[in-house]
C-alpha cells in the first residue's frame, strides 16, 4: 500500500511539473520508406532549437508538442538520407514523411541507432536492438540466418549448449523470457530442438530485446523481453524475396493491397525428402507460415491482420512421431484521437500445441497451451519533454497437461484426460518518461497486476502444505503424500502485486550515467527438469501449491560515443528472484498430475558485468561483447530436519556462464562482396558428475556428487561467411552465401553421459557432440 501511495504522489507531482505555461502546438505523424511505403520505427525527430526531440513509436507515428514558432525538424534513420524540414507551426500540424534509402545504403549491423545525441539522453537503458539486415548477414548454421543465434552474441545473453532451444538472459532460464511476435506470446521459440528459430529473418521488421529497465507496459515474465515485429509490406509494388540452401527454402511475398498493403511468407525444409529416395523411414522437418495485411482507414484509423503457423515433425518408422508448433492470430486498430494521443486495441489469441504417437506402447499423447488476449494501449505526447504510455491488459489461460488415448485397438491403454487447468491474468500500467533538465531525464512507471488460478478438481491436499517429503533414511526427497483433495470451490488462488519501474538517466555532452530497477512476477511456471526448453516440458500456472515467481533487478550503466561510428557500453547488473522451482532427484515430468510433487521452491541471485564495444559505419563494422557473470539458487529443506537440496547451501544453477565472449565483424571489400565472421566462447554449462560408485544387483552404480557441481568443457566456435551480389538484371538481385559453421571443427559438448565399460566394468564419461565444421551454400533472391 506504501509503494502504491509513493507512485500516484510522484505522478502527480511530475503532472503539476510539465503542466504547460505558454500556447504549444504539436506536430505529428507517419515517417515511412519512401520506395515501400513501410513505415520506419524508431526513428530519430529532432528540433535543434529546443534541444529535444523524439522517436517514431511501433507503427511509425511520432508526436511531438513544442511552443508556437520557427524551427528545423532532423529527421535521421541509420541507412536513410538525413532529412532536414522547415517548418512554421502556428497551429497543430500533421506532416508524413518519407525518406530515402541512402546513396550508397550502410547494411546495418549495430545493435542499436547509436549515432544520434537523444537516443543517448533517452531514459533507456539494458536495451538491444536489430534489423533483420543483421540476422541476414550473421553466419549461422546449413546457413539459414537465426534469430537466436544472432541475439546469444549480445551481452548477457547464453543458451544452454549446441542444439538447444531458446536462450538464456543473465543467468535467468528460458521460460523467463516474454518472446512476443507482433504482440502476440510465442511458448516455443525453436524449430527442430534448438537447430533453427521459429522466425523468418524475411519476415521481420524490427526486434528489441530487454534484458533490463523493463517498461511497465510488460508484464508476466522474469528475465527480458523479445519484441519483434513483422513487415507490413510494400504498398507501392509487388515484390519477391526468398532464399535456397541444402536443406532449408523459404520466399516471402509483399505488395499493395487496394490502400495498404500485405506480406506472406513461407519457410521449411526438405532434407526428409532425400532421406524418402534411400528408403528411410525417418524423417525431421518443419515448416512456418507469416502472414500480415494492413488496411489504412483514413489518417486517424488503421487495422492490422498478421498471424504465424508453425509445425515440427520428427517421425521414426512411424513408431514414433512427434509433433508440435506454435499458432499466433492478432487484430489490431491503430485510433488517434487527436494529434497527441494514440492508441492500439488488440485481440491476440496464441496456442503451442505438442502431440506424441508412440505406436510401439501403444498410446497417443496431446498436450499445449492457449492464450486470449485483450488488450488496449494508450500514449500520450503532452509535451516536448513528457511522454504518457498507460493501458489496460487481460488475458484467459488454458492449460491442457496431457490427453492419452489408444493409438491402436489392441493397445490396452485407456483414454485418459490430465486435469487441465485455467487462469485469468488483468494488468493496469501507467508510464512516464520526462525531461527534468537538458542533462537529467527519467522513465517511472507502475504496473499493477491481478492472476487468478480457477478452481479445478482433484487438487490434491497435504498435511502442513508440504507437497515432498524427505526420506532421512536413504537421505532423499520424495513425492509428498496427499491427505485428501480441495472442494471445486476452495482449489483456486488469487494474487495481486504492484511492481514499480524506475530509469534514470544523466547525459553528458557525448556520454550518459544510467541507473534502472524494476520489479517483475511471473505466474507462469515451465516444468522441466533439462537445462533448455524441450517440447516435452508443460507449462502450469501459479496455484495453492506453486507460488509466483518474484523479481527484484537493479542496474547501473555508462554509455559513451567515441565517435560518429564507435560506441561503449558497461552495465552491471544484480537481481533476485523468489519462488523459483528447483526439481528433486529422479523427478518424473511425464504424464504427472500432480508437479507439485517433485519440485521445490528456492531464491535466485545473479550478478554480474556487460561490455559492448561497437562501430556501425564504413566498410568494416563490428561488435565486442563480454560478460562476467554469476547465477546460483539456495532452495531449503522442509523444516524437519532435512537442509534442503545441497543441503541448503548457494549452488550454481543451470544457466550459470561465468565468461561470455563473443566477436561479429563484417568486412565491405567491393560492391560484389562481403565478408562476415562471429566468434563465440562460454563457460562451460554446470552438470552433476557422480563421485563414486556402489553395487546393486550386480551392477556398478554411480553415486553423483553434489548438485552443479561440475561444468561441461567450454563451448566455442568461429563461423565466417562470405556473399557475392550478383549484377541486378531485369529488376532481379542475387547473392550467393557461402559459409562455414564451426569453422576449426570444434567438438562441442551437448552433454557427457556416463556408462558402464562392458570390458573393464568401470563407469567412463562419454562425450556426446551434435556438430563439427558445417560447410554450407544458399542463394538469395530479390526481385
Amino acid at each position: 500500500m506504501q509503494m502504491r501511495r509513493i507512485g500516484c504522489v510522484t505522478l502527480f507531482l511530475l503532472f503539476l511539473h510539465i503542466a504547460p505555461a505558454q500556447k504549444r502546438v504539436t506536430l505529428s505523424g507517419d515517417v515511412s520508406d519512401s520506395l515501400s511505403k513501410e513505415t520506419l520505427l524508431g526513428v530519430t525527430m529532432l528540433i535543434p532549437e529546443l534541444n529535444k526531440g523524439t522517436v517514431t513509436n511501433s507503427y511509425g507515428f511520432y508526436s511531438i508538442s513544442v511552443p508556437v514558432g520557427e524551427y528545423t525538424l532532423v529527421v535521421q534513420y541509420l541507412g536513410y538520407e538525413t532529412k532536414r524540414i522547415s517548418i512554421s507551426l502556428t497551429e497543430n500540424t500533421r506532416e508524413n514523411i518519407l525518406l530515402d534509402l541512402a546513396a550508397e545504403e550502410l547494411d546495418e549491423i549495430v545493435v542499436t541507432d547509436n549515432s544520434e545525441q537523444v537516443n543517448i539522453k533517452k531514459p533507456e537503458m539494458s536495451v538491444n536492438r536489430l534489423l533483420s539486415k543483421t540476422v541476414l548477414q550473421t553466419p549461422a548454421v546449413f546457413g539459414e540466418p537465426d534469430v537466436l543465434k544472432t541475439i546469444q552474441l549480445l551481452p548477457g545473453v547464453t543458451s544452454a549448449g549446441e542444439g538447444a532451444s531458446g536462450f538464456n538472459v543473465r543467468g535467468g532460464s528460458a521460460d523467463q523470457n516474454l518472446i512476443l511476435l507482433d504482440e502476440a506470446t510465442i511458448y516455443n521459440s525453436s524449430h527442430l530442438f534448438g537447430f533453427f528459430s521459429v522466425f523468418n529473418p524475411d519476415a521481420i521488421k524490427d526486434l528489441r530485446l530487454y534484458k533490463g529497465g523493463i517498461p511497465a507496459k510488460y508484464g508476466g515474465r522474469l528475465s527480458s523481453v523479445l519484441n519483434i515485429y513483422q513487415k507490413e509490406g510494400n504498398r507501392e509494388d509487388f515484390k519477391l524475396s526468398g532464399g535456397i540452401g541444402l536443406i532449408t527454402s523459404r520466399l516471402l511475398a509483399e505488395g499493395p493491397l487496394g490502400k495498404g498493403s500485405f506480406v506472406v511468407g513461407g519457410r521449411g525444409t526438405y532434407a526428409h525428402l532425400f532421406l524418402k529416395l534411400t528408403d528411410n523411414p525417418n524423417s525431421a522437418y518443419f515448416y512456418d507460415l507469416n502472414t500480415k495485411m494492413s488496411f489504412p482507414i483514413n489518417e486517424r484509423d488503421k487495422l492490422y491482420v498478421s498471424g504465424y503457423f508453425g509445425r515440427d515433425v520428427f517421425n521414426v518408422d512411424e513408431s514414433f512421431v512427434n509433433t508440435y508448433g506454435n499458432a499466433v492470430l492478432n487484430l489490431r486498430w491503430n485510433h488517434l484521437f487527436s494529434e497527441r494521443l494514440f492508441s492500439n486495441l488488440s485481440l491476440i489469441y496464441s496456442d503451442y500445441y505438442y502431440g506424441l504417437l508412440l505406436d510401439f506402447a501403444g498410446f497417443d499423447w496431446n498436450s499445449g497451451i492457449q492464450n486470449l488476449n485483450l488488450k488496449y494501449d494508450f500514449s500520450y505526447y503532452a509535451t516536448e519533454k513528457t511522454t504518457f504510455d498507460f493501458g489496460l491488459q487481460s488475458t484467459y489461460y488454458s492449460f491442457n497437461p496431457g490427453f492419452i488415448e489408444p493409438a491402436r485397438a489392441d493397445s490396452g491403454i485407456n483414454a485418459e484426460q490430465l486435469q487441465k487447468k485455467y487462469a485469468m491474468e488483468h494488468a493496469f500500467y501507467a508510464d512516464v518518461t520526462h525531461d527534468l533538465s537538458d542533462q537529467f531525464s527519467l522513465q517511472f512507471g507502475l504496473r499493477f497486476n491481478h492472476f487468478t488460478r480457477l478452481g479445478q478438481e482433484n487438487l490434491f491436499m497435504y498435511a502442513n502444505g508440504q507437497t515432498t517429503s524427505y526420506n532421512s533414511t536413504l537421505s532423499i526427497y520424495e513425492k509428498g503424500n496427499p491427505i485428501g483433495i480441495y472442494p471445486t470451490d476452495k482449489s483456486s488462488a488469487t494474487y495481486s502485486n504492484v511492481e514499480p519501474r524506475l530509469t534514470l538517466s544523466y547525459a553528458f555532452e557525448n556520454s550518459a550515467l544510467k541507473a534502472s530497477y524494476n520489479r517483475l512476477n511471473q505466474y507462469l511456471h515451465l516444468i522441466s527438469n533439462t537445462s533448455s526448453p524441450a517440447p516435452l516440458d508443460i507449462w502450469a500456472p501459479s496455484g495453492p501449491h506453486l507460488k509466483p515467481q518474484q523479481l527484484d533487478q537493479w542496474a547501473v550503466g555508462y554509455v559513451i560515443e567515441t565517435s560518429s561510428q564507435q560506441s561503449i557500453e558497461i552495465e552491471g547488473f544484480y537481481k533476485n528472484v523468489r519462488n523459483r522451482l528447483d526439481y528433486i532427484d529422479g523427478a518424473d515430468l511425464v504424464a504427472n498430475d500432480a508437479v507439485e510433487q517433485i519440485t521445490m521452491a528456492g531464491d535466485v541471485r545473479a550478478y554480474g558485468a556487460e561490455f559492448l564495444f561497437k562501430k556501425s559505419m564504413g566498410p568494416v563494422q563490428y561488435w565486442l561483447a563480454y560478460t562476467w557473470s554469476k547465477s546460483e539458487q539456495k532452495t531449503p529443506g522442509l523444516g524437519i530436519g532435512d537442509l534442503g537440496i545441497n543441503k541448503g547451501k548457494w549452488y550454481p544453477n543451470a544457466y550459470d556462464k561465468r565468461h561470455d565472449l563473443s566477436v561479429n565483424t563484417s568486412y565491405k571489400l567491393n560492391k560484389k562482396w562481403r565478408f562476415n565472421a562471429n566468434f563465440l566462447y562460454q563457460t562451460g554449462q554446470p552438470t552433476t558428475y557422480p563421485i563414486g560408485q556402489y553395487e546393486f544387483g550386480g551392477l556398478r552404480v554411480p553415486n553423483y556428487g553434489t548438485r552443479n557441481n561440475n561444468r561441461l568443457p567450454d563451448y566455442h566456435r568461429m563461423d565466417i561467411s562470405a556473399t557475392l551480389k550478383r549484377p541486378e538484371k531485369n529488376g532481379r538481385q542475387g547473392q550467393w552465401i557461402f559459409g562455414v559453421y564451426n569453422v576449426y571443427n570444434r567438438k562441442n559438448a551437448a552433454s557427457v553421459n556416463f556408462r558402464q565399460n562392458r570390458e573393464t566394468q568401470q563407469n567412463e564419461a562419454v562425450k556426446f557432440s551434435i556438430f563439427g565444421a558445417v560447410p554450407s551454400v544458399m542463394y538469395r533472391i530479390n526481385w
